[in-house]
């Protein structure tokens, strides 16, 4: 029997599902590659908040910002990748999915391995700009600091269950309330759901010797969230990732753990609004009307 947590029998999650469809969308040459979105708000808005989720997500993770920040006419659009074994494999498949939905900015908001592939899309796309702006939540800017490079060339022959227990073994922490608890559960549901191929391709993702060039993405306005209580990233990956952006705007939480977006997502919905806010009037909102009327 699968595992349930909670919040996925919660009115809320329930809510969600039955209003937004789980659309997914071929953009490949290869059919049985496709990418899974959550298209939540007004679709006229043509600059949407992206959500790309950490190694153990699934598209729906994101759902209590896209009820929230949608009601307040905020276009939120979650995104889960098919299986890719590199990072510019990725961005090419992620280029193609915003070529496919008519989108020609957007800004994303990703969490961990989410936040990394942020980055490395904006970089990737730097000489014609996809990414107006970006929000890092518990992320990170090198892959050395897993220090497991010739690892990863083995993940994709591992059997899922190795992968599984590999990634459970971040979700621990000693200090926890209700909410946190909550969202490692829903996270470990998530996480069960995912198979051998898709695990085995995120976690060498995640991997794979690589750095963001942060030079590249000075043009571009970035809010680092993060907080300030026990996840998988060290202090020093928090440290590097300020000195990488030292003009990014900084939203700290002082809990919540890996996945705050579940555990303090009033408090993460609310950064992400002040956030957005700066665009409403520009080229970009991300909103069908000024958040400031609301």
């Amino acid at each position: 029997m699968s595992y349930v947590s909670d919040l996925s029998q919660s009115q809320e999650y329930l809510s969600f599902r039955s209003s937004v469809p789980l659309r997914r969308i071929v953009v490949d040459s290869d059919n049985t590659k496709g990418w899974r979105i959550y298209d939540c708000g007004p679709k006229k808005v043509k600059c949407p908040l992206f959500c790309l989720p950490p190694v153990s997500g699934t598209a729906d993770i994101f759902f209590k910002q896209a009820l929230a920040l949608s009601a307040k006419g905020i276009r939120v659009i979650s995104a889960e990748s098919p299986v890719y074994w590199n990072v510019k494999e990725w961005c090419e498949g992620f280029k193609k999915l915003l070529d496919y939905l008519e989108l020609e900015k957007i800004h994303i908001f990703g969490s961990a391995l989410g936040g990394y592939l942020a980055q490395k899309f904006a970089e990737h796309t730097v000489n014609c700009p996809r990414v107006a702006s970006l929000v890092l939540c518990n992320t990170f800017s090198d892959t050395a600091i897993f220090n497991n490079h010739e690892s990863a060339a083995l993940y994709w022959i591992l059997p899922a269950l190795v992968l599984k227990r590999m990634i459970m073994g971040n979700f621990a922490s000693e200090k926890v309330d209700p909410d946190m608890i909550e969202a490692i559960d829903f996270m470990v549901e998530r996480l069960e759901s995912l198979p051998q191929t898709e695990l085995a391709s995120r976690l060498t993702l995640n991997c794979l010797k690589g750095y963001v060039e942060a030079h590249k993405l000075s043009e571009i306005p970035i809010t680092i969230m993060d907080v300030f209580d026990e996840y998988a990233l060290s202090n020093s990956v928090r440290e590097e990732l300020y000195k990488c952006y030292p003009n990014a705007k900084l939203a700290h939480l002082k809990s919540g753990g890996n996945f705050p977006f579940l555990s303090r997502c009033s408090e993460v919905n609310l950064h992400l609004q002040i956030h957005l806010r700066q665009f409403d009037d520009t080229e970009y909102p991300a909103s069908e009307r000024p958040l400031l009327n609301k």
